[in-house]
């Protein structure tokens, strides 16, 4: 805003503030400000009785008009970080408490007037007086010294726009609900749902979890690979911060977008090798199961491998049935970028090629399959040079999450551990109707056939390979695609699945909302989002050291600098992500397994500088530590969520850095 513009605004808010005061404003307006719902309830009972299903529409339309532009108007209000009048001006006529959150655009004036618009839908005259109602609450955040007018000005241009977004969904939703009606319904979903993920990703409870900070890390230092994964997640990163900037929503847009496209893709895969019934009740039931609901929020490599193996799975469907050179290639790509984002990728390649030799062994004396290969190794290869390059890190680093080196061993533990994370993420009914499904429709000619082989070789490859060692929840994931397919086909063959499955829904629902907002008596053992909380505190706490270490930089030109390390690349990846600034962190090896920040430079050559070292847990200084500094002084913070100890870390100011001798790589 510019400095004329801001100066109005004062004139103005002075204006209403003061110069309108008196005696029966000071009573009404902090009760029109805090209390007009006491107003209007009655005012809905009326328009209620008088007007009865036409109001139930009109009543829930102004329901999503009011969370959209709740939503909408809490956004811009952090992006534009205005403060409130009553915190910045002297002499405010202050009616009521004056809140520390940013003052444009005023989230009361953007509901008001998001409630009142969806009423001018009915002919009843009481939408005039809620409109002077909302006119009234619009008036009061200036009269009570809350916000300048221009906040209410903005807010309410938010809440129209927000309503009026609404309304042109209700009419289009309600044109082709006669039209293609499940179309509409997964549509309208998708739509809302996404909405929901953008807001709870800008407000909700969650930080970066310790992967999508590392891999955040790996999109400031961009290569053809890295030590665990390919390079696609570090791309999209790239991508997401270069459009919305370093901070969460830059980092997790893009899983809002690959869910959906997920969404779009399983419609499409459903449709045709169904029908729109099935596909539509697909894309919805992918939403609601937690284990993929997760990755519409949470950016790991997850989210787009996810997109790309359905995304696969369309094209190899459409590339075998029509033939089309065009469609291998395009298989190829996807199996490909697939691969750059997560090695299990390779499973389509057994999976398509055990339905070839079942259903359509013909193909095998064509070229389309062995040009898809070709394709999608081609695309993989600079992650074959780059390891090259590097020693095959990756490959040892896979070799030791497999066990490859414990050789042949039995763990009916880790087994049940698998088993009962499944029942966990997927959700106990789901998870065992879909592979029922599955299991029913393998027979039914070249679709179920189709489904069974994208599926059962997945899974038992891990439920064996949990025999073995742990199997982490999420790995069997695309395994489970083409069994919520098979589920949608019997929900609407067979009538007795229906009641079934409409409780493993809820079930799954409520699964997923709770992992979304665990309650409050949830131990932190058994929170799911504990490992994603905490993490902002202690960026905060650092940073207050840093900067004061780095005044003496100030003082003394002179100086060294000073830099952040800790012996976990989490740690070391989540102060890089939320120590203001965003500094270069280090991590050092004190005897854990290799990580990326080993084939990074370290920090031995800054001789002489200050540090700070943050690590998990209370511990005395390491002898390392006191090996390599002058000295170290030890302070200890504690991460909390609504009272409770999420976990320790102990900082560590370090002076005069001497050099450390590091440990040697003990396993990948």
């Amino acid at each position: 805003m510019s400095e004329w513009l801001r100066q109005l605004d004062t004139v103005l808010f002075f204006l209403i503030n003061r110069g309108m005061e008196n005696n029966i404003f000071d009573v009404l307006m902090p009760f029109i400000t805090a209390k007009a719902y006491l107003i209007a309830l009655p005012l809905l009972l009326l328009f209620l009785f008088r007007q009865r299903k036409e109001a139930m529409i009109i009543i829930a339309l102004s329901f999503f008009s009011i969370l959209f532009a709740d939503g909408l108007a809490n956004t811009l209000k952090h992006l534009i970080g205005r403060e409130r009048p009553c915190n910045v001006l002297e002499n405010v006529h202050l009616l009521v408490g004056c809140s520390r959150s940013f003052s444009m655009p005023s989230n009361h004036a953007s509901n008001a007037l998001a409630f009142v618009i969806p009423f001018f839908l009915s002919k009843d005259r009481l939408k005039y007086l809620f409109l002077f109602l909302a006119l009234l609450v619009c008036f009061s955040r200036v009269y009570v010294g809350v916000h300048y007018p221009f906040d209410v000005i903005v807010g309410a241009g938010v809440g129209a726009i927000s309503s009026i977004g609404v309304l042109i969904l209700y009419k289009w939703a309600t044109y082709m609900s006669r039209v293609r009606p499940y179309f509409s319904v997964m549509t309208v979903f998708l739509i809302c749902i996404s909405l929901f993920r953008v807001y709870y990703i800008l407000h909700g409870p969650l930080d970066l979890s310790p992967d999508e900070a590392h891999y955040w890390e790996w999109s400031r230092r961009l290569d053809l690979s890295y030590y665990s994964k390919g390079p696609m997640i570090a791309y999209l990163i790239t991508l997401g911060t270069g459009i919305f900037g370093d901070n969460v929503l830059g980092v997790r847009f893009l899983a809002v977008v690959f869910s959906v496209l997920s969404s779009i893709y399983l419609y499409k895969i459903g449709s045709e090798l169904y029908d729109e019934r099935v596909g539509a009740f697909t894309a919805i039931l992918f939403q609601i199961i937690p284990l993929y609901s997760a990755f519409g929020v949470i950016f790991t490599i997850d989210s787009p491998f996810v997109f790309f193996w359905i995304l696969s799975l369309y094209l190899f469907w459409r590339a075998i049935n029509q033939g089309s050179i065009k469609y291998w290639v395009s298989t190829g790509l996807a199996i490909g970028l697939g691969l750059l984002t997560k090695y299990t990728m390779a499973f389509f390649y057994l999976c398509s090629f055990l339905f070839i030799v079942k259903e359509q062994r013909d193909l095998l004396k064509r070229p389309g399959p062995y040009i898809s290969l070709i394709l999608s190794l081609f695309i993989f290869s600079p992650v074959v040079v780059w390891n090259a390059q590097h020693g095959w890190v990756t490959l040892l680093h896979t070799a030791g999450q497999a066990h490859v080196g414990e050789g042949l061993r039995l763990s009916l533990k880790s087994l049940f551990e698998f088993i009962g994370s499944q029942f966990g993420v997927v959700s106990p009914l789901l998870l065992a109707m879909s592979l029922i499904a599955v299991w029913l429709l393998r027979r039914s000619g070249d679709k179920g056939s189709f489904l069974f082989w994208f599926s059962f070789p997945v899974i038992a490859f891990f439920v064996l390979k949990s025999l073995h060692g742990k199997v982490q929840a999420n790995w069997a994931m695309p395994g489970y695609i083409t069994g919520i397919i098979a589920l949608s086909v019997l929900f609407f063959q067979k009538e007795r699945m229906q009641r079934i499955t409409i409780a493993g829904v809820t079930i799954a629902f409520l699964l997923t909302a709770i992992s979304h907002y665990p309650p409050g008596f949830l131990p932190v053992k058994l929170d799911p989002t504990s490992r994603l909380k905490g993490w902002k505190e202690l960026g905060r706490e650092v940073s207050l050291i840093y900067e004061d270490m780095k005044k003496g930089e100030k003082d003394e030109p002179d100086q060294p600098g000073v830099f952040i390390f800790s012996d976990r690349y989490q740690v070391s990846s989540e102060l890089a992500f939320y120590v203001k600034g965003n500094p270069v962190t280090y991590c050092i090896n004190l005897g854990r397994r290799m990580n990326q920040y080993d084939l990074w430079s370290g920090f031995n050559n800054l001789m002489h500088y200050d540090a700070i070292f943050v690590t998990i847990g209370r511990i005395e200084v390491p002898a390392r530590l006191r090996e390599g500094f002058e000295r170290c002084d030890v302070r200890f913070f504690e991460a909390m969520d609504r009272g409770k100890l999420i976990r320790d870390y102990s900082i560590f100011s370090c002076y005069d850095f001497k050099g450390i001798r590091e440990e040697g790589i003990r396993s990948y």
